[in-house]
C-alpha cells in the first residue's frame, strides 16, 4: 500500500530524527560518559545538527516528545 499524507505544518519543522551511534565512533570524552555502553542513541535536527545522546532508543524517542518534536527513526 502506498498513500500519501500531507505533513502537518505545524509539525514539519518540529521533526527530529533518531539513530543508534557506536561508542566507539565518538570523541573520548563522550566514551567515557558512555560507561561501557556499545551503543547509544543520537538525536538530530532535520538539518543534521545533534541535539542530544541518550541510553537507549526509548529515552530518545520520549526526550523528543517531552520537547515538542516529532521524532523519527533513521536506519
Amino acid at each position: 500500500m502506498d498513500t500519501q499524507y500531507e505533513v502537518l505544518p505545524e509539525l514539519k519543522d518540529r521533526i527530529v530524527y533518531v539513530r543508534a551511534v557506536k561508542v566507539a565512533d565518538l570523541p573520548k570524552d563522550v566514551q567515557e560518559a558512555a560507561e561501557g555502553a556499545e551503543k547509544i542513541y543520537s538525536v538530530h535536527s532535520s538539518e543534521g545538527q545533534r541535539l542530544a545522546l541518550v541510553g537507549n532508543r526509548g529515552l530518545a524517542f520520549l526526550l523528543a516528545r517531552q520537547h515538542d518534536f516529532a521524532p523519527v527513526s533513521v536506519h
